[in-house]
């Protein structure tokens, strides 16, 4: 399957979006999946703060501005350890 705005075999966009992801300053992410289907971009994984997700929606949206991109990216934030676990 082609993507319709380019002509692209999806799993070529994909790569270079990854590598997008990887190499911009602004998001240095190695552990999301990229999943182009048509017109659409699904970016998948964690991240550690709200505004490392915004970075990856944006760089990937730069770097393919006809797709629309869909940021299914978790958020997980490291906290303060808690208490410490008792092993008995």
């Amino acid at each position: 399957m082609l993507n319709p705005g380019n002509g692209e075999a999806p799993e070529y966009v994909a790569a270079r979006i990854r590598r997008a992801l990887a190499e911009d300053p602004r998001t240095a992410e190695l552990g999301i999946q990229v999943t182009v289907k048509g017109e659409h971009v699904y970016l998948c994984g964690s991240v550690a703060s709200q505004h490392c997700k915004e970075e990856l929606d944006r760089v990937a949206h730069e770097k393919e501005p006809t797709l629309t991109v869909h940021n299914d990216v978790d958020v997980v934030e490291a906290g303060e350890p808690g208490e410490p676990e008792v092993l008995r």
